[in-house]
């Protein structure tokens, strides 16, 4: 099945985030494919804030790798970050499958670094930058 949702704009995030989550049913292992500046980060950040978290606890975990938040439920949600992981035993070491069957929600950027180590359940998304400078989310 195809399906996508198109980001007019920075200003368009927040209505982009709740179209994704209403289309993704139980999935509960994001992977986010993109080009550096794509958006994986903003788009995330969109999607903790339609799930209760607070907006400015979410950032990029680029040097920790993995950084938990909290829904507005009280669920973890577990954002990662694998851009500078070099092989899959780091990531095994930072225990990347206790995670991932958790049943907790994970978002991951850069999971071509790990693909390897991803459930075959793993909504893969991959976020396009168009000539007018919208982003196309397709799973």
């Amino acid at each position: 099945m195809n399906n996508t949702v198109t980001i007019k704009s920075i200003s368009d995030l927040d209505r982009a985030a709740v179209e994704f989550l209403g289309k993704i049913g139980d999935a509960r292992l994001l992977a986010f494919y993109g080009q550096m500046g794509a958006g994986k980060t903003t788009f995330t950040v969109a999607l903790c804030k339609a799930l209760g978290v607070v907006a400015d606890k979410v950032c990029s975990p680029t040097f920790t790798i993995i950084s938990e938040y909290l829904s507005g439920k009280g669920e973890p949600i577990y954002h990662f970050d694998f851009y500078r992981i070099k092989n899959l035993s780091e990531a095994m070491d930072i225990g990347v499958e206790d995670y991932f069957y958790s049943g907790n929600l994970c978002i991951m950027e850069w999971p071509e670094n790990i693909e390897e180590l991803l459930p075959d359940e793993t909504l893969r998304v991959h976020i396009t930058v168009n000539p007018d400078g919208s982003r196309a989310l397709s799973w």
